[in-house]
């Protein structure tokens, strides 16, 4: 078995957690000095006299980065063991790392994830990211995970090749594990781990507001886009019925064209579409388009008339409704890579 800790300006606890593991097992560890400068060589030197194998950055590329470089080093060694992925930071213990590795061989293609149950003293910050982050990505992917934040993970050897594919080089890389994993066949397995924060959780270099626009980056380009497609189709209604005096005319071109930019803008930009057959792709998408039409009159009238909701908060939740619809169909399906 391989355990792999990524590693930027660690502190002593990861040399307590090294010797935790050498006391109870005789698993290879890789860390991976993640560029955090000379005050953080003595740590990696004591590392390496604990018999770890330390894998180095000149200068800091990310966690997701740290980890594709020590996926790769087990890939050129044609290592066909079992790889648990842990923090440094203290929030892994040996008991929990132990139960992730006991459960591989019984879950060859699966992702194990160590799920914290989330009791006791959690900083709030870190409660209300994982939630909002658990509820996204069950929206998007109708997949329930109980810790989709989780850096305790599991991984059989031959998924080494698909986890080298993915994109990102920080935080958003291991969200960008779970997004991926059905389309490569991988499902998951959970397993309760302990919830451990230590110091309000000072250690972590999780940055909040750069970390969260990249974990969150697809969603944001897909609203991007439906934003400027918006624009374009209000700007157009008003020039086109200004030359035309046509108003049909104008709502109908109006929406043909912004609805061009928007299936363009989806396939190259925000799905990164490079393969498949064009016309299929634009001929889903003009069916999703005009699903979306004929749901989002009838949502906003069954909400509006027979519900008794006032008509802005009906189209206000309608639009979400079928924002997230859409999202999936187009990702899932339409722009599948």
């Amino acid at each position: 078995m391989k355990i792999i800790i990524p590693a930027y300006q660690p502190d002593n606890r990861v040399l307590e957690l090294i010797d935790e593991i050498r006391e109870n097992s005789d698993y290879e560890i890789i860390l991976i000095d993640d560029g955090g400068g000379e005050k953080y060589k003595p740590i990696f030197e004591k590392a390496i006299e604990s018999r770890c194998t330390v894998l180095i950055h000149e200068v800091n590329l990310g966690k997701g980065a740290a980890l594709k470089t020590a996926f790769t080093y087990l890939l050129e060694g044609n290592d066909n063991e079992g790889i648990i992925c842990a923090d440094c930071d203290g929030q892994h213990t040996w008991t929990d790392i132990h139960k992730v590795a006991e459960a591989l061989p019984f879950h060859p293609t699966s992702v194990i994830l160590g799920c914290r149950k989330f009791i006791g003293t959690v900083p709030l910050k870190s409660m209300l990211g994982n939630k909002i982050t658990r509820a996204i990505f069950t929206l998007l992917t109708g997949n329930k995970i109980g810790d989709t934040q989780t850096g305790l993970r599991g991984f059989s050897a031959s998924m080494l090749p698909w986890l080298l594919q993915l994109k990102g080089n920080r935080y958003e890389y291991e969200m960008n594990q779970l997004l991926e994993a059905k389309d490569a066949d991988y499902d998951f397995h959970c397993i309760p781990i302990e919830t451990i924060y230590e110091n309000k959780n000072e250690g972590s270099h999780f940055h909040p507001i750069r970390d969260s626009i990249l974990i969150y980056l697809p969603i944001l380009k897909f609203s991007l886009s439906s934003m400027i497609c918006g624009v374009i189709d209000f700007v157009l209604l008003f020039f086109l019925k200004y030359v035309t005096d046509n108003l049909f005319y104008a709502v109908v071109a109006a929406r043909v064209i912004s609805s061009i930019c928007n299936y363009l803008l989806n396939k190259h930009l925000v799905f990164d579409m490079k393969s498949g057959s064009k016309l299929a792709s634009l001929l889903q998408y003009y069916l999703l388009v005009t699903g979306i039409l004929i749901c989002n009159y009838l949502v906003i009238s069954f909400l509006n008339e027979s519900a008794g909701i006032s008509l802005f908060a009906s189209k206000l939740l309608t639009e979400a409704i079928l924002f997230i619809i859409s999202y999936v169909i187009q990702h899932k399906i339409i722009f599948k890579k």
